[in-house]
């Protein structure tokens, strides 16, 4: 699967799930990932220290494994964006949207004319290193390229509207952790203001034709919950929070055989 497939499944109705890169620097993670049917990644580098280089290194790792690696971007860096695509990201999210102006510089640089003022660095990965007539490389490469903005405050709900609307704008991925802390309900991710603040952001976005992601949520029961309301794309958590996870249970199992 590629960015443009991506798109078109999430337009289609399909929820696709995803993976968060936060602790590994090598991009047999897209292997791993692509063993497990995991459907895209999520290369935070906002969390932690990962370079544009190492970044750029596992997103071309997982599109030879035929995985969408989207890369959240430490701010709203324009530049920043634009040498990850460059260097074979599939996608960029931008974090902490709170109005469509603010989205706009990144748009500019992450979109070819007319929808923005990306420049042509040479020949991409996304499309094969192919080299193209400039008109079908700007075309090919727009359809290659996703564009979300992730929704974390109040004030960002509120314009969530005027987020999606913008054309080339894809999609809005919802941080419930964030949004929690700004709404003062930090933690209480089951909480009814929690929902109320999804409904809108799926409203505002099914108006605009823009699929919804949502992050932050990774138990069983608020999945059973939350995911019937209609979300697109899903982060299911991050490598080091499984790490962690996976190894105090499976320590605490072996611990409890050798006490009897």
């Amino acid at each position: 699967m590629d960015a443009a497939e991506m798109r078109e499944r999430m337009r289609a109705g399909e929820t696709l799930f995803g993976l968060g890169v936060r602790l590994s620097r090598s991009g047999e993670i897209a292997a791993v990932a692509k063993a497990c049917g995991i459907d895209w990644l999520f290369v935070d580098m906002e969390h932690n220290p990962l370079s544009i280089d190492t970044a750029a290194q596992i997103c071309l790792a997982a599109q030879a494994a035929g995985l969408p690696a989207l890369v959240r971007i430490p701010g709203d860096d324009p530049l920043a964006a634009a040498r990850l695509l460059d260097g074979g990201a599939a996608g960029i999210v931008v974090p902490h949207v709170d109005t469509a102006e603010q989205i706009r510089p990144v748009l500019d640089r992450c979109r070819f004319q007319p929808r923005g003022k990306r420049s042509i660095g040479g020949p991409l990965p996304q499309l094969g290193y192919a080299q193209l007539p400039a008109a079908l490389h700007m075309a090919e490469a727009d359809a290659q390229t996703l564009l979300v903005a992730m929704i974390e405050s109040p004030k960002a709900v509120a314009n969530a509207g005027a987020i999606a609307a913008l054309d080339g704008v894809d999609a809005l991925l919802i941080g419930t952790n964030d949004l929690a802390l700004e709404l003062g309900i930090a933690g209480e991710l089951g909480h009814p203001r929690i929902e109320v603040a999804y409904r809108a952001v799926l409203e505002a976005a099914s108006a605009a034709g823009k699929p919804v992601g949502l992050g932050g949520v990774y138990t069983a029961e608020l999945l059973a919950r939350y995911l019937p309301l209609g979300f697109r794309f899903v982060l299911l958590g991050n490598d080091l929070a499984i790490l962690l996870a996976g190894v105090r249970e499976r320590l605490a199992t072996a611990r409890r055989i050798v006490a009897g």
